[in-house]
């Protein structure tokens, strides 16, 4: 019989007495105490099959091949199962089990969706698929595979249907498992490694504004003040949601400057990208100054509930805009930061923009800045009020409207005048009696609006 025990970190330990006579230990950490019983079961089963020199039964034989590798390596280690060979390591399953089980360094959000990756490829191909015999033709009707395919889901057959960028990144992550078998050189060559188009793309269709009024129906709705602040900081901050929020600390608001330092997870490991500075902007403000009046002292933490990783914030979201009565719109809280960076694309420079909301000036124009229904209006409403002259219908309109224009002096004056300067004086002294002297009047003729130039001589100065 197996023992199952506890320390005061709350992780357990499962104790049996091996063939050997001694006693061994298999260590679980933090597991469900529904999850620890079904092991101890099993360990149960080998161990006895161990005594007794038996084949284990065709259940536990079934659940040890769905082991992950550090369950498989746990129990191997002692003794209650044999050693995985290098030719097993190159079944599909227990090498990407293996893959991350080694791949400590991943963040939490990261290993989710690589386990995602890895339910989807198991489910076409199967656990003991030889990774060297899938084909390029292989991964590209798994791709295609992905758009529209059935699942089982216990006793039921449910379709499902991933988005065409979801699948996009599901082959550019199995794409990483693959690679990492041939740098190992289980495999000869990646059958993902030439596959096209497997980069995220923009869709303007799921592009959605959440407008101030919209927000404050939300907020509305929200069931306490730790969820309108959840919501404040994706909407009005341009946080990414629910990493940037559960890293907030009290310590990063600076009241008197009006700044906060927001800590990126997501992108700390890029040199400089590990925190950024944003605005305590005005909209946002009064919802911090609520949680700071209600945090107990000594609080370290902005976001105090639902920091479990597991939480489900997305379903919940859906609830509350629901209950505002609003339509969920798509990716919700991708688009609460791009309705915020289109926002604040109207006052500020988009380097500024982008270093407030942690994204680069090319993602920002891909992936975030929308154009709204009010661009449209403001450019239908635009005033275009040119200086124009009104049409005239009669010459005689026309000179009336228009007095003439009388100039009066020498013709010669007139001339030069018009030649663009006055000639030089000759040697001998200008002869005022010889001088013919005229006047010109400017009469506008028809509509065209060019005058014409009339001239008017009058006698010699005596």
């Amino acid at each position: 019989m197996a023992s199952i025990s506890r320390d005061r970190n709350g992780n357990r330990t499962i104790q049996f007495v091996a063939a050997d006579g001694k006693r061994r230990s298999v260590r679980l950490g933090k597991m469900p105490m529904k999850m620890v019983n079904e092991v101890k079961l099993k360990i149960e089963a080998l161990n006895a099959a161990a005594v007794t020199k038996i084949s284990v039964d065709g259940e536990t034989a079934k659940w040890i091949s769905t082991l992950d590798s550090v369950l498989y390596d746990k129990l191997s280690a002692v003794g209650l199962v044999p050693k995985r060979t290098q030719s097993e390591l190159a079944e599909l399953g227990p090498f990407i089990d293996d893959y991350l089980s080694k791949r400590t360094d991943l963040k939490p959000r990261t290993h989710i969706n690589l386990l995602q990756v890895r339910r989807n490829l198991l489910a076409y191909f199967g656990a003991n698929k030889l990774m060297a015999e899938v084909t390029e033709g292989d991964a590209e009707e798994w791709r295609i595979w992905l758009l529209q395919h059935e699942v089982k889901q216990g006793s039921k057959v449910v379709k499902q249907k991933l988005g065409i960028n979801t699948a996009r990144r599901h082959c550019g992550r199995a794409r990483q498992f693959f690679r990492a078998a041939l740098k190992r050189r289980l495999i000869e060559s990646n059958p993902f490694g030439e596959m096209k188009g497997i980069t995220v793309q923009a869709n303007s269709e799921k592009f959605y504004f959440v407008s101030r009024a919209e927000a404050e129906k939300v907020l509305a709705a929200c069931p306490g003040n730790q969820w309108k602040l959840l919501f404040a900081l994706s909407r009005f901050g341009g946080l990414r949601c629910p990493s940037e929020h559960l890293a907030l600390r009290w310590g990063d608001v600076d009241w008197q400057r009006g700044r906060i330092t927001v800590r990126s997870p997501k992108t700390e490991h890029h040199e400089g990208k590990e925190s950024r500075v944003v605005p305590l902007f005005p909209e946002l403000r009064p919802y911090l100054e609520q949680a700071f009046d209600e945090a107990e002292p000594g609080t370290e933490f902005i976001i105090t509930r639902y920091r479990n990783e597991n939480q489900n914030l997305r379903t919940q979201l859906e609830r509350i805009i629901a209950k505002a009565g609003l339509k969920p719109w798509p990716k919700l809280f991708q688009n609460l930061r791009s309705t915020r960076e289109t926002e604040l694309a109207e006052s500020f420079p988009l380097h500024v923009i982008c270093a407030w909301i942690g994204n680069s000036q090319a993602v920002a124009t891909k992936h975030y800045l929308q154009v709204t229904d009010d661009h449209f209006d403001a450019a239908c409403q635009a005033v275009h009020n040119p200086v124009q002259q009104p049409a005239e219908t009669t010459r005689n309109n026309s000179q009336e409207s228009r007095p003439p224009i009388v100039f009066t002096g020498s013709c010669d004056t007139l001339r030069n005048h018009a030649n663009g300067g006055v000639p030089p004086a000759g040697l001998e002294p200008a002869t005022a009696g010889l001088e013919i002297r005229c006047s010109i009047q400017l009469s506008y003729e028809g509509t065209n609006a060019k005058p014409t130039i009339i001239l008017v001589h009058r006698a010699a100065a005596e």
